[in-house]
């Protein structure tokens, strides 16, 4: 009897479901927790050398490491920021520019002023590539070693922002979880409806639709639906801060209409291998994880 039940949960747990655009129970397990196994539907593959100078986040991680290197270390402020003339130099070489600045609503005069380097900093050191000691800001052995080999660095720098970097960092918003958690679900659905320019809503739609227990984090605005302000926090922390520093996306913003459409790059397909519905190898041979 008891085999009999087993063998009814483990079908049930194979079979493609609705809410999750065809992913089966199990794989969904491999994409929420396990997004970058051998098993999961999602795979990090190695790009060109011409690729790699395409990635702003990588050329900003690596721009920081040779100052570094070039330096043995950095001594940092008593806020434990990187110094101003350090942060216009790495501005100036143009990996990333932030609007905010372009546009003169903030003047670079501080590590924070600039999210981009801001976040460098954050992730070279969550990444463990570098070190806080005593002030300053050096490289770890093993960092010197990874920072080598632009694929290692790339991967391990995706990885760390994916899983280890708080998404919510940079707001005040509520739903603290959302986007970060199940990032790896949007993953698959810009792997497969993202060649064409689509509403961001196309998005967290199917995302909320997964996941809407995420939408009970959030109080009633005062203005527009629960749902409507859900979708802003999971655009702009999917899209404009996580996919965007790595140039795996194109944003395009109707200001007048408060739109914005989403499209993937070509360096989205070349780092990021979807596998199809059915393809996907589970850890087992009956489906258990």
């Amino acid at each position: 009897m008891q085999k009999q039940f087993n063998k009814i949960v483990n079908m049930q747990n194979n079979q493609g479901a609705t809410e999750f655009e065809g992913y089966s129970p199990n794989e969904m397990e491999l994409i929420l927790y396990k997004p970058f196994s051998k098993n999961s539907p999602i795979q990090l593959n190695k790009l060109t050398e011409s690729d790699y100078k395409s990635v702003s986040l990588l050329n900003l991680v690596k721009y920081l490491a040779i100052l570094l290197s070039e330096n043995g270390e950095i001594k940092l402020t008593k806020t434990e920021s990187l110094p101003v003339k350090v942060v216009k130099d790495i501005y100036a070489k143009g990996f990333f520019k932030d609007k905010e600045i372009e546009s003169g609503i903030t003047k670079l005069s501080k590590e924070t002023d600039s999210l981009s380097i801001n976040l460098t900093k954050i992730l070279i050191e969550l990444s463990g590539l570098a070190k806080r000691q005593k002030g300053c800001l050096s490289l770890t052995k093993s960092g010197e070693k990874i920072l080598r080999d632009d694929d290692e660095t790339l991967k391990l720098i995706f990885r760390t922002f994916a899983t280890k970097f708080n998404w919510a960092y940079y707001d005040a918003h509520e739903g603290e979880k959302v986007g970060q958690l199940g990032f790896g679900f949007t993953l698959t659905l810009l792997g497969k409806y993202g060649k064409s320019k689509r509403l961001d809503s196309f998005y967290s739609d199917k995302y909320f639709r997964a996941f809407p227990a995420l939408l009970n984090s959030f109080s009633e605005p005062y203005y527009g639906t629960v749902e409507e302000k859900a979708s802003y926090v999971y655009s702009i922390r999917t899209f404009d801060r996580f996919l965007n520093y790595f140039n795996f996306i194109e944003i395009e913003k109707n200001y007048p209409k408060s739109e914005t459409h989403i499209r993937k790059t070509d360096l989205f397909d070349k780092f990021i291998s979807v596998c199809r519905i059915g393809s996907c190898k589970l850890l087992n041979k009956d489906g258990s994880l």
